[in-house]
């Protein structure tokens, strides 16, 4: 921008565009002068000098109250005068203050990469996503490996799954209604509506869960994880007969894993029916827990995985504390203090129960947090691989006898796992591009 003053008791000032270099207009040839006042009638022949004038004044104010300094200066510069340190520091925002819309520094909070925006930065580096999934994946292993082991020392001296599968939920209660209380995690608005769809669910969960337990305290824990390894079996059957419908090869997907946990369960040496049955009903509470869920709980999409699982968990501890004290509450005195007697320190038994009731609940909001960050592929592939991880893990901490068979037919029935993730996330790709397309 351009300004003149032609009063003979001040000099002209000139201001570059960009505010900062005021110019002494005195010392200048005239001739330049001319030919810019030339030059600026060219462009606006219609204007007279003095609206100009008036005009760019009036411009100078706006442009002032956007925090750049503008204004004629009634002592004559003889040179190109530096930036005042008081307009740096508008300039640079050292303060918080940024020229960008907000939607970007929100995209900038955010945990997903974004392009270079005008300004030539970059919000978040792709590499620091890598990073912050192997970070997730990580730790949802190493939780799940803790909770397994932790949780099989106790059954071991303290055979009451009921009693340690209702500590577990409350301690996951505990942990989400201390995360809301001191606003670490945004608390779900609770309705009625909203805690009548979560009954099912936690119906379900509240099964999956116990039935889990139960087998826990029955056989060794690589064997119930290998039976477990069959719930797409029981999610393909029973969706099917709700009017779904999959493709050959989910059909066939799931055949390795039949045949790979019955191979499994033959050759296993440590085999209970109890344990067999119980890895087979979690799967059932399980897989309809995720059918009731899709369809009870459609219009609450704004309540987060976390969300939803914390009050889950809630719920599920008041189905199962009252069951687990009729079922086995008369035992539990008597078997404490043998558990003791076989530790020999109350401390360490106490110890054992917390981590797996911490850990249980660690492992699953992990779980959810993978889910929200990572395609379902990419999940399923990574449950796939923790199961392995854990068989392997605690076969080698208590050292369980797996016989060549068995370890064949755990190793089919996982890798059926493997296909049947696969099969089924190209069939919810091509969803998904259906419903772009239409």
């Amino acid at each position: 921008m351009l300004t003149l003053n032609l009063l003979p008791s001040s000099g002209v000032t000139f201001y570059k565009a960009n505010h900062k270099y005021p110019i002494n207009a005195s010392h200048l040839d005239q001739n330049r002068v001319n030919r810019s006042q030339n030059q600026r009638n060219l462009h606006c022949p219609s204007l007279p000098f003095n609206k100009s004038t008036s005009h760019l004044a009036e411009s100078g104010f706006k442009s002032t109250s956007h925090g750049h300094l503008l204004g004629s200066s009634s002592k004559p510069t003889s040179q190109i005068s530096h930036p005042s340190t008081h307009f740096t520091k508008i300039n640079g925002h050292p303060f918080g203050f940024s020229s960008k819309p907000t939607s970007h520094i929100l995209r900038a909070a955010s945990d997903t990469p974004q392009e270079a925006n005008p300004d030539g930065a970059i919000d978040v580096s792709k590499p620091n996503k890598t990073l912050q999934l192997a970070l997730v994946f990580g730790f949802w292993y190493f939780q799940n490996i803790v909770f397994n082991i932790y949780n099989k020392k106790v059954l071991n001296i303290f055979p009451f799954p009921w009693l340690l599968g209702s500590f577990q939920l409350f301690v996951g209660s505990v942990w989400m209604l201390f995360l809301w209380s001191f606003k670490l995690q945004p608390c779900p608005k609770i309705t009625k509506p909203f805690t009548v769809a979560l009954l099912g669910p936690a119906l379900f969960h509240t099964i999956g869960h116990i039935s889990a337990c139960v087998s826990f305290s029955k056989v060794a824990v690589s064997f119930t994880h290998v039976i477990k390894s069959s719930e797409p079996v029981f999610s393909v059957v029973f969706l099917s007969f709700l009017g779904d419908t999959y493709s050959i090869k989910v059909w066939l997907s799931i055949l390795p894993i039949v045949l790979g946990c019955s191979l499994a369960a033959v050759t296993e040496v440590s085999f209970n029916f109890q344990g067999l049955w119980g890895a087979l009903i979690s799967n059932v509470g399980f897989v309809l827990r995720n059918v009731y869920s899709k369809r009870s709980l459609q219009s609450f999409k704004e309540v987060n995985g976390l969300n939803l699982y914390g009050c889950i968990s809630i719920i599920s501890l008041l189905y199962l504390f009252p069951v687990a004290v009729f079922v086995e509450g008369s035992q539990w005195i008597e078997g404490y203090s043998l558990a003791i007697q076989t530790i020999g320190k109350s401390s360490t038994f106490y110890l054992w129960v917390i981590l797996s009731g911490v850990f249980y609940h660690l492992y699953n909001q992990s779980s959810y947090q993978a889910l929200d960050e990572i395609s379902p592929l990419t999940f399923s592939v990574g449950n796939t691989m923790k199961r392995v991880v854990v068989i392997v893990s605690t076969v080698l901490v208590f050292r369980n006898p797996v016989r060549p068979l068995n370890a064949l037919g755990s190793a089919i029935a996982i890798f059926g796992t493997f296909l049947y993730s696969q099969a089924t996330s190209a069939k919810s790709a091509k969803k998904i591009e259906g419903e772009k397309q239409s």
